[in-house]
């Protein structure tokens, strides 16, 4: 995904959430494309990562431009606005199929640092995915930390 196509959907999201949130009325039809398009975001970090950790596992070799262009794709879709995904309304409780808890929304939720921890995690595995598995297999810890520091505390197990 190049950076023009990122800024593009990046815009049409923070339009599209703009749009709902500036006349305080959320459609059922927002509500379900923003659920939609976060399930999308994290099927997009689930694949790359899949091949990053299969990599490390060993169950697939080592090759350092796979394992480079995982990460950047991580970087990448790290810095995507996700705004626009998270809208009031589209949690667990509101909508099935959703498994993002209602406490995302709640005051006092640390979801903005979760999320950067992740952005500092997808980095250093930008940093460490090409050199050797052995740098991989290292940078899988802080991309594991990172993705169970949300999921625990913010995501509905599957029913």
């Amino acid at each position: 995904m190049n950076k023009s196509t990122i800024a593009c959907i990046t815009a049409v999201i923070v339009s599209i959430g703009g749009v709902a949130i500036s006349d305080g009325h959320i459609s059922d039809e927002q509500i379900e494309a923003a659920v939609k398009a976060r399930k999308a975001h994290m099927q997009l970090y689930s694949f790359n990562l899949a091949t990053l950790g299969g990599m490390a596992k060993e169950e697939i070799p080592y090759d350092a431009e796979a394992a480079s262009a995982a990460a950047d794709n991580l970087v990448a879709l790290s810095q995507v606005s996700q705004a626009g995904y998270w809208l009031p309304g589209s949690d667990s409780a509101s909508v099935e199929g959703s498994r993002a808890l209602p406490a995302i929304w709640e005051a006092g939720s640390d979801i903005g640092q979760k999320g950067a921890d992740f952005a500092a995690a997808a980095l250093a595995m930008q940093a460490a995915a090409g050199t050797d598995l052995a740098a991989l297999k290292a940078g899988m810890g802080g991309l594991g930390e990172s993705c169970g520091g949300c999921h625990k505390p913010y995501r509905a197990p599957r029913n």
